[in-house]
């Protein structure tokens, strides 16, 4: 296999090995390992016991498991919890930085809404730019840094909304919902071995092979006119009536990326109007804040963008 050959196939390796452990959401790995492939972050949004911190977990096993941290978000979690405190050491009499688990390839924000809006903007910086200053000090994060986080929508006593800021910065936002009988039931037969199908999980790639697949994602060819498409589908989002609060060039942004790296897992070399319709509602959807009249009457981010796609012209 050739090295061009080589680097396409990373998502498609990592998306394989995933199959083995999560059943019946196949359509979700790609949009999970699409997000991995633009270089954003990923929310998880749904009820609890359908699979998402065990697909966080198997996307970090598949790029090896020592890059792997995770975070269980609650009410008295602070700051320093995440990033990491100094610490005296009584020997040498100085102070000793012990980084946290933000310091990973693959970080589990594990039902981040439990935590306060001051704990939640500590991740803010990091996942935007790659780096984190701590005390004064300033850490790059090279290579690799993906966030999945996770919350569950049926919870309300003991949470707390995600601040506008950061949801900004998740690329995607999606939910697993449930498998149908056929999958469940091999769910059921699968738990009947000595041990979870997780731990048969083995690393299939590396974290340069991500890199490069990265690398190879945003090489991949987008027309002027679909550019234009995509400021044209966010930029209506600053004309809806519906919509307090639209959604920013970094959607336009993250529009593309996904666009680029879905393009790339469905093995075409660029981007079509069907594909930035695919993920358009997923990138765009909760990055918009509705009027309570309308949240009210049922209108969703999501269904705004729907209604867009039908509504913005579609490049010939």
């Amino acid at each position: 296999m050739d090295r061009v050959t080589d680097v396409l196939s990373i998502g498609h390796r990592i998306e394989d090995a995933i199959k083995t452990v999560i059943k019946g959401q196949d359509g979700l790995i790609r949009k999970v390992l699409c997000c991995l492939g633009a270089g954003g972050h990923m929310l998880l949004e749904d009820y609890p016991g359908t699979g998402k911190t065990t697909l966080a977990k198997a996307v970090a096993r598949s790029m090896g498991e020592d890059g792997f941290q995770r975070i269980q978000f609650t009410p008295d979690l602070l700051p320093s919890d995440i990033l990491g405190v100094s610490v005296l050491d009584p020997r040498s009499g100085d102070f000793k930085f012990h980084k946290g688990p933000v310091f990973a390839n693959v970080l589990l924000a594990d039902e981040i809404n439990r935590a306060s809006p001051r704990t939640q903007s500590a991740l803010l910086e990091v996942m935007s730019e790659k780096q984190a200053t701590i005390e004064g000090r300033r850490y790059q994060f090279d290579g690799v840094f993906f966030v999945i986080a996770t919350q569950n929508p049926v919870e309300f006593r003991g949470t707390y909304p995600i601040p506008e800021a950061q949801m900004d910065r998740f690329a995607m936002q999606c939910t697993m919902g449930y498998v149908d009988m056929d999958h469940e039931v091999e769910i059921l037969s699968d738990q009947q071995g000595s041990s979870h199908p997780l731990n048969a999980l083995n690393q299939v790639v590396s974290v340069d092979d991500v890199v490069a697949w990265q690398q190879s994602v945003s090489a991949v060819r987008i027309s002027e006119e679909l550019k234009h498409y995509i400021v044209r589908l966010v930029g209506a989002t600053r004309q809806h009536k519906d919509v307090r609060l639209p959604a920013s060039p970094r959607a336009s942004l993250s529009l593309m990326k996904v666009s680029q790296a879905m393009s790339i897992m469905n093995g075409s070399d660029f981007v079509s109007p069907e594909v930035i319709q695919e993920v358009a509602a997923d990138v765009i959807g909760h990055r918009l804040v509705i009027d309570s009249e309308a949240k009210f009457s049922g209108i969703s981010g999501r269904s705004i963008v729907d209604a867009l796609l039908g509504e913005v012209a579609v490049p010939c």
